[in-house]
């Protein structure tokens, strides 16, 4: 898939017109990681985004224990890494490829350069990652619920 198509299909990339979405493309870098190799740590200092183009990822999180658990697979057009952008804290997980994967990475630069062009666009991507981030919110809470 070519990139332009990958932010298409995203859900967070949806009410973007057909320009934002050419910016958004120019603006991100395709990145390729091996089955086994970890795209960042859980406790790294995130500036940036991930969306997948092919292969999977998986999204870990360390238990008391200290064992990596996987809490999470994502597939494309998934993304991951956008609550750093918002709270600008650290990485809440680990997330390691599962299979050979290759993603589109914006950085908060990236995000900082398409607001200045894009107000309204920037504000629906905000939108749909507050959505997604409710949603998988509610994901948690289903599965807390059901552990209890």
């Amino acid at each position: 898939m070519e990139k332009l198509e990958v932010l298409q299909k995203s859900t967070l990339f949806e009410m973007l017109s057909q320009s934002e979405l050419e910016l958004l493309a120019e603006l991100s870098r395709p990145r390729r990681y091996a089955a086994g190799e970890v795209i960042f740590e859980e406790g790294d200092l995130g500036d940036s985004l991930f969306v997948l183009m092919n292969g999977e990822v998986d999204v870990l999180h360390k238990d008391g224990k200290g064992e990596a658990k996987v809490l999470a697979t994502l597939q494309p057009p998934e993304f991951f890494g956008e609550m750093s952008l918002i709270d600008k804290e650290f990485r809440s997980a680990t997330v390691r490829a599962r299979k050979d994967a290759t993603m589109l990475h914006l950085t908060a630069e990236n995000l900082a350069t398409f607001r200045k062009n894009y107000k309204d666009g920037f504000a629906f991507l905000v939108i749909n990652i507050a959505r997604v981030l409710s949603n998988r919110l509610r994901e948690t809470n289903g599965r807390l619920r059901q552990q209890a």
